[in-house]
């Protein structure tokens, strides 16, 4: 009789695991790519992207532990997310959180200079590499933060 309970135990166990994954993972992305989050270019200043200085993805760490890091001049004005563009033109996007207060180790900017990390959610971060795209995700020319001049007062 303790066998089949162990049997059972374990199907039902398969079952919740499957459905539970099936549910998570149809959930949308919590940054989503929204046009007035874009900087619109003035009639003076061509819009410009950045790449990342550094660039972690360990999602496997936990929360908030994919991200790339930006510095930025003060003169400059950025999007309100970070673009994160695969191959198959599918583009994802992450939130932005300004670390400029922070000791950022190995990253020494001028004084003046914003650092910006731009998070990608973790979840959407572990679907990729588990499709395969963990490789795409590594590379820092994917990865995008989009900057215009600020206008003069």
């Amino acid at each position: 009789m303790r066998k089949y309970q162990f049997f059972y135990l374990l199907f039902f166990l398969a079952l919740a695991s499957i459905v539970g994954f099936s549910v998570f993972s149809d959930l949308p992305p919590i940054v989503s790519c929204d046009k007035w989050k874009y900087t619109a270019a003035t009639s003076t200043s061509q819009k410009s992207y950045l790449n990342p200085v550094e660039l972690v993805v360990k999602p496997w760490g936990g929360q908030h532990q994919v991200y790339g890091t930006f510095v930025i001049p003060p003169k400059y004005r950025i999007d309100g997310f970070v673009t994160i563009t695969l191959p198959g033109k599918k583009t994802y996007c992450g939130q932005l959180l300004n670390v400029t207060s922070y000791l950022v180790p190995g990253l020494y900017p001028q004084p003046k200079n914003q650092i910006i990390r731009g998070y990608l959610n973790t979840r959407l971060a572990l679907w990729l590499i588990i499709q395969g795209k963990g490789g795409e995700l590594k590379q820092p020319q994917n990865w995008r933060l989009g900057y215009v001049e600020r206008l003069k007062k």
